[in-house]
């Protein structure tokens, strides 16, 4: 209610909410939700989240207690309780992001590229490469394995090449099962994400995983955004696992 009664000094404001907060709040979220947006208020909700075995292997690390463990409530129940608490605002997420696999560094690049390349209103399509051997996205919504690919690894001379280099570009555009797999994908692309878009998602992620997320990913990602970006607004491309 403070932020509908406020006149704001600046055009952003973050609100933290966590298990701290009484539970009869969190009840109340989606109602005040829709009031804060009712007066015309842009608010995008990002939810948090980890694994059980990560958050426990933080809260050891940092020796903190968690706000709603007690001498009866272990930290693994007290994490339980805290998933259902914040039910409510799980379901009306814009945007989900997995941090069981990020650093501090890692998250903070996530946010500022999931939050500041949003530059119009509308869903904001991300289409990242990524290699298999460190983990797909969790925060995929969209999965394609392109492992079957010719791989430029095994060429000497293109090893030390990426998908964003003219060598590797000039190996792959000439395979058959490269060129017929982006027309594969693409086409299922230009026809469902427009659905997305739609039915008032406000992200959509999109992964392309090779093995080691440098040659065939990075390829193919880069083509498809440049395609994409002719007929949807807010294509972001990135790669994942390029240094």
């Amino acid at each position: 209610r403070a932020l509908i009664n406020t006149e704001l000094a600046e055009p952003l404001l973050a609100v933290s909410i966590d298990a701290r907060n009484l539970p009869s709040h969190l009840t109340r979220f989606p109602q005040m939700l829709d009031e804060v947006r009712s007066r015309n208020i842009q608010c995008d909700v990002l939810y948090l989240d980890a694994n059980e075995a990560t958050l426990l292997k933080r809260f050891s690390e940092t020796r903190r207690r968690h706000p709603l463990s007690t001498a009866d409530r272990s930290l693994a129940e007290a994490i339980c309780d805290e998933t259902t608490l914040l039910g409510p605002i799980i379901d009306l997420a814009d945007l989900k992001i997995n941090t069981t696999h990020l650093n501090l560094y890692q998250l903070r690049d996530a946010l500022k590229f999931r939050l500041l390349n949003k530059p119009e209103p509308g869903t904001a399509f991300l289409i990242e490469s990524f290699g298999f051997k460190r983990g797909m996205p969790v925060d995929a919504d969209l999965v394609f394995d392109v492992r079957c690919l010719p791989n430029p690894y095994w060429k000497p001379e293109l090893r030390d090449h990426s998908g964003l280099e003219q060598p590797v570009i000039d190996y792959l555009s000439v395979q058959p099962d490269v060129e017929e797999i982006f027309q594969d994908i693409f086409a299922y692309l230009n026809k469902w994400l427009p659905r997305f878009a739609a039915s008032n998602r406000s992200y959509v992620t999109i992964a392309i995983g090779c093995t080691g997320g440098h040659h065939r990913s990075v390829y193919l990602t880069e083509r498809l955004g440049q395609v994409l970006q002719q007929s949807l607004k807010n294509v972001q491309v990135r790669h994942r696992d390029l240094s």
